[in-house]
């Protein structure tokens, strides 16, 4: 439990605003040597040969590993590393992310203050056994685990002049920054999630052949008013959760380096870094997590998810009607858990112990790496040009307090910038720099276990994707080149890259 406050201190001791995207105060860093980045070099070149795994390639979270369980629990471990008395303090993180909230008031005055407009009423609700989300199967089949984020354009006064590049948006007017589809008795829900889609067929080589379905958003039954007229709708599904404190570990200067915004070297990619403004350090930061990397860090994230999702306040988003706005009066005016001697729904307390399970979701370890097959999947998944986006290695930075992420060699196969993924996978609504086109490299790690643990193969920001094959073949912009080669490659080398995939 004492490291859980070390974030409180943080967040109290916070410098003024500041523009460096390098800075990194919610790590407290033990900088490397010359030698040390001399060796981190090494070990993360790509591959150039491919008859056999690289050192320690199977171990995908380094040290921080788990075993793969054959179950729906292989997302749901403690990092392979923890220690005895920290791995309470996840399973504590874990009662926590799991827990059901109610409507105030109530007897449970532990677990009250959901809503009273929400998504979900747990986070498991949504990031089901720390996996993947879906969207809904039928008409019988409700939204759970994926919501319509919601803006309007912003004008030039309202941008934020501390981030260069910064694209301005504004809250809907009635609906704010979320659409909750949910609302506790009394209150109705903001709307209902409709989708519809079509299909077209791709020719593969080899007589091969697949199927896109395009999807349409609506938001239906509308409880607060019309949508603004310029309103942007973007889908969201909920990502899997393992990993994210390496992610949040791995030095900003290296995902920097590897931006190239003008694409200098003229390979067709120009990856981006996100800078978001920061609620807990009340300045600019790298942005890092959600689909457009508009967050900056694990607790920022788990906070936001709180007030969006479930409607539950804490010290960075203290709200205690979560995302109502102002026109919604009834909804800002009904009870909620903030009324007791708590001061918020989640306290400070609470909150690190959900960013601690959060950052310790152990990564499985790699299955069949060995396998002829898989290599020569491998392979074509480097000389396609896969690496360019999904850097495969990062060693993390060394840190004083937070020995399962320190210093660890890991295989996310991500490199944490926006691309340009192509008016295909277009959201059209703009988040901080990422533009509507843009959306962050996902990790790849675990991505094999998708159908083992959420029970279905779902992919892409929205789940349009009903396998790898066709998330693949929906990739557009920088990555139009790489689809097209997977269209025309030989179908035996198209199956060992998603052998390959299905091996991560």
């Amino acid at each position: 439990m004492e490291r859980c406050s070390l974030t409180i201190l943080a967040a109290v001791v916070a410098t003024t605003a500041s523009a460096d995207p390098l800075d990194e105060p919610h790590l407290n860093i033990i900088p490397r040597t010359e030698q040390e980045a001399a060796r981190i070099a090494a070990i993360t070149a790509l591959a150039t040969t491919f008859n056999a795994p690289q050192a320690y390639e199977g171990l995908s979270a380094g040290a921080a590993t788990v075993r793969v369980t054959s179950d729906t629990n292989a997302f749901s471990q403690p990092s392979g590393n923890i220690g005895f008395d920290d791995e309470l303090t996840f399973k504590v993180g874990n009662g926590l992310f799991r827990k059901l909230w109610v409507s105030s008031p109530s007897s449970t005055l532990a677990s009250d203050g959901l809503g009273p407009l929400y998504n979900a009423r747990s986070c498991q609700r949504c990031h089901i056994k720390d996996g993947r989300g879906h969207p809904p199967e039928g008409l019988d089949d409700n939204s759970i685990s994926m919501f319509l984020r919601i803006s309007i354009p912003g004008t030039a006064a309202d941008a934020n002049t501390l981030i260069k590049g910064y694209l301005a948006t504004l809250p809907d007017p009635n609906y704010g920054r979320q659409l909750q589809d949910f609302s506790v008795a009394g209150h109705p829900s903001e709307y209902r999630l409709r989708i519809t889609y079509e299909e077209t067929e791709i020719l593969l080589s080899g007589g091969e052949t697949a199927r896109l379905r395009q999807p349409t958003y609506a938001a239906t039954d509308l409880g607060y008013g019309p949508l603004h007229p310029d309103a942007m709708l973007s889908p969201r599904v909920a990502p899997q959760m393992i990993g994210l404190g390496l992610l949040e570990a791995i030095p900003a200067a290296d995902i920097i380096a590897a931006a190239d915004p003008d694409d200098a070297d003229r390979d067709g990619i120009s990856g981006r870094h996100n800078i978001v403004w920061s609620a807990e350090y009340d300045k600019p930061m790298l942005g890092r997590f959600g689909l457009k990397a508009g967050s900056p860090t694990v607790r920022e994230q788990s906070a936001g998810a709180f007030a969006g999702d479930i409607g539950i306040s804490t010290p960075l988003f203290p709200a205690a009607w979560g995302e109502c706005m102002p026109n919604q009066g009834a909804c800002r005016e009904a009870p909620h858990g903030d009324q007791d001697d708590r001061g918020f729904e989640v306290d400070a307390a609470g909150l690190d112990l959900v960013t601690f399970y959060s950052r310790n979701l152990g990564v499985p370890a790699r299955r069949d790496l060995a396998d002829p097959t898989v290599l020569r999947g491998k392979e074509v998944f480097h000389t396609t040009g896969c690496t360019s986006c999904h850097t495969p290695s990062f060693v993390t930075h060394r840190l004083h307090d937070q020995p399962e992420q320190s210093f660890q060699l890991i295989w996310p196969y991500t490199d944490l910038l926006l691309h340009d993924m192509g008016p295909g996978l277009a959201d059209n609504r703009p988040e901080a720099r990422a533009t509507g086109t843009e959306w962050r490299t996902p990790p790849l790690w675990g991505i094999g276990l998708t159908e083992q643990v959420s029970g279905h193969t779902y992919f892409l920001h929205d789940g349009r994707a009903r396998s790898l094959l066709e998330a693949v073949l929906w990739h557009g912009g920088e990555a139009q080149s790489h689809r097209d080669a997977v269209i025309a490659m030989p179908p035996d080398d198209r199956a060992a890259l998603i052998r390959f995939l299905e091996s991560l």
